[in-house]
């Protein structure tokens, strides 16, 4: 689980990890905000294909990929799976449960691919960035963007306290397994909501005590951040070229169904 949120990939050394953050910070929320914006699954698909090509070089391990495509990818089955049954149109087939029946339809399937694929392309980008780029940096291309200084700071606490939560859910898990605490269904369902709860009440005391240690050492309503050096030419460039690549593909795919 901790390597699903690691950042250790980030910094090896390679063309991309030698672009200014903020390069890869601005390019990546161009070709989100496009896949977004998007009418079709074209571009969301190379955009995905795209990223997936580029992680492959830099030689991630699939099982991490595919851990952090997981979740996603989930929340992809289910929005096909409920555009599929829940939008009217042409029906495709039928499916009965006991006096229930769903019916398919076509363009509830076109609905969801494309919202599938927009997920998809959305949320490789998203992995492509976090491969490429520490987390650290991004903060503080965040706050050079000026983006919302207490959400950046929010931001910053969570991702620095994720690491203890999961270790602490971890150890928490061991240790009722220790105790048999799935050996059956009806255990396994009681002892994770056990450790459901338990983790949330660990987060809120480690809040408070995180809160109460900011304080205690001169915490005034912002946290301290060195600045980023100047935004130079050539990074101009750079940001420029790569944002105009994938508006260019975004005409080239989209034009067609506008």
């Amino acid at each position: 689980m901790p390597e699903i949120f690691a950042d250790i990939f980030t910094y090896r050394e390679n063309a991309l990890a030698r672009t200014d953050p903020r390069t890869r910070l601005i390019v990546s929320v161009c070709a989100i905000v496009l896949v977004v914006c998007s009418k079709g699954a074209w571009y969301p698909l190379a955009v995905f294909l795209f990223s997936i090509a580029l992680i492959s070089l830099l030689r991630v391990p699939v099982r991490l990929v595919a851990a952090r495509l997981l979740v996603p990818m989930g929340i992809v089955l289910v929005i096909v799976l409920l555009k599929l049954f829940m939008t009217a149109g042409d029906p495709l087939f039928q499916v009965s449960f006991g006096q229930m029946t769903l019916t398919a339809s076509r363009e509830g399937l076109r609905s969801g691919l494309i919202l599938g694929a927009r997920v998809a392309g959305a949320v490789s980008m998203v992995i492509l960035l976090g491969v490429t780029t520490p987390a650290h940096e991004v903060f503080r291309a965040l706050f050079w963007m000026k983006a919302p200084r207490e959400w950046v700071e929010v931001a910053m606490l969570m991702y620095r306290y994720i690491f203890v939560l999961i270790e602490t859910a971890a150890n928490m898990a061991t240790a009722q397994r220790l105790r048999l605490g799935y050996s059956g269904a009806r255990e396994s369902l009681r002892s994770l909501g056990v450790l459901s709860g338990s983790v949330v009440l660990r987060s809120a005391e480690q809040a408070m005590k995180t809160s109460e240690a900011m304080v205690l050492r001169g915490y005034q309503g912002s946290l301290p951040v060195s600045a980023m050096p100047p935004f130079t030419r050539a990074d101009l460039v750079a940001t420029l070229s790569l944002c105009a690549f994938f508006a260019a593909l975004f005409g080239v795919l989209e034009w067609p169904l506008r």
